[in-house]
């Protein structure tokens, strides 16, 4: 099954600054201002590398920065292989959470042989830019998330055991959370922690167009004889976390739509209350208190706001929607599924195509911002329940994706604590 191996992090020196000065949040949430921002408090903050926008060739400058500060001594690989573990202790809803991965090496295996599983469908802009941005540097400068089940806890036991002392980093980010890691290179917890993952598979939480993309550098580069089976670009950096960890949160991913021609929110409502029973016209407390009900109890709802109007949307009969629809039982368990199917599709004539491409949808955690959109002049939004963890597990199980922004895992994971130098 999954197989992980250690390996020689490259990481910051203490030439490079203070390291909360050269982290940042994953590439795809940065805006070019909170970007020029990073910069502007440390030249080296890893978001030049990951998201390079200097030079007429972004990608080729990223790679010329990269060989500078390997050169000046402020990036630098780690003495032995290692396997390092990463800690992220956050707040949620009043709660202090938190959990511990692995960050490690793990070998690139095709979707078909259902040893590493998606779950969300990927875009193929994002891909070729990932692409480009490997071919300059040759580096993973950030790590794919993925979870496993350890049933007997017999990985959990050696997370604790390395994280048990004090931890070589520290760090608090802007937004509260607190990232840690540890290293190891003792070869023997190295080897019983390979053997643990022998017999598992993984599943990819984020990081889907990243992984695509490695496989697409892997192939590419083997074409190009530049590498060889067996060598380093056989394999990814990945965080890898228990999918059963108490501290994993999964946050919604609310919908906004826009410019769909002849809107008429009425309409929506009457031609989808052939599938929901609605709830209509509540405050805006009520709604969302319902829906979180709705969750607790498992039934599959949202709430539709438009025209300054919160409505409750509960499915009738999900046995009927699944004996009428071409999509496996899996993937229409999700709120998500059932919005785009019965909502999007059937009642406002979005078609799949354009629910990908992202023609009329906006997404946004947020629930103030999605219906502050709408108040601005967009058509309606759709306030959504988190999708569970247990979800995404049956959807890779039997080989199906979820649509797009189907999960939010929170917190995300930190880019520049350690990177995988490849080539």
């Amino acid at each position: 099954m999954a197989e992980i191996r250690a390996f020689k992090g490259l990481r910051y020196t203490k030439k490079a600054g203070d390291m909360a000065s050269l982290v940042c949040p994953p590439y795809d949430v940065i805006s070019e201002d909170e970007r020029k921002e990073y910069l502007r408090c440390n030249e080296y903050n890893i978001i030049r590398l990951e998201l390079p926008r200097e030079g007429e060739d972004p990608y080729k400058t990223a790679g010329e920065t990269l060989n500078e500060w390997l050169g000046e001594g402020i990036l630098a690989k780690d003495d032995k292989d290692s396997l390092y573990i990463y800690e992220e202790e956050f707040e949620d809803n009043g709660c202090t959470m938190s959990f511990k991965g692995i960050i490690a090496l793990v070998k690139l295996e095709e979707f078909s042989k259902g040893i590493i599983l998606p779950h969300e469908e990927t875009l193929p802009k994002a891909k070729a830019d990932r692409f480009n941005l490997m071919m300059s540097t040759g580096c993973n400068f950030s790590q794919i998330y993925s979870l496993y089940i350890d049933e007997k806890n017999t990985t959990h036991e050696y997370i604790e055991k390395i994280s048990s002392r004090t931890p070589e980093v520290c760090i608090t980010d802007d937004s509260g959370v607190t990232h840690r890691l540890w290293r190891t290179s003792d070869e023997s917890i190295i080897s019983s922690i390979a053997a643990d993952f022998a017999e598992r598979r993984l599943y990819i939480a984020d990081g889907h167009h990243r992984y695509e993309t490695a496989i697409n550098y892997r192939n590419t580069l083997r074409e190009l004889g530049r590498s060889q089976p067996g060598g380093g670009t056989d394999y990814v950096m990945m965080t890898l976390v228990d999918l059963n960890s108490p501290g994993l949160v999964v946050y919604p991913t609310h919908r906004v739509v826009h410019d769909v021609e002849s809107f008429n929110a009425q309409a929506v409502r009457e031609k989808s209350a052939e599938y929901f029973d609605i709830a209509a016209d509540l405050p805006k407390e009520k709604a969302l208190r319902l829906l979180q009900e709705s969750y607790n109890s498992g039934a599959k709802a949202f709430v539709f706001y438009s025209g300054g109007r919160f409505d409750l949307f509960t499915l009738k009969d999900f046995e009927k929607v699944c004996r009428n629809s071409t999509i496996c039982r899996e993937v229409m368990e999700l709120d998500v599924s059932i919005l785009h199917s019965l909502v999007l599709e059937n009642a406002m004539g979005i078609d799949a195509a354009c629910i990908a491409d992202q023609t009329n949808v906006i997404y946004t955690r947020d629930i103030d911002e999605a219906i502050s959109l709408t108040d601005e002049g967009a058509d309606c939004a759709f306030i959504m329940n988190p999708t569970r963890i247990s979800q995404i597990k049956d959807v890779a199980n039997v080989g199906q994706k979820m649509p797009q922004k189907s999960t939010y895992f929170y917190p995300k994971l930190i880019t520049g604590l350690v990177m995988n130098k490849i080539i």
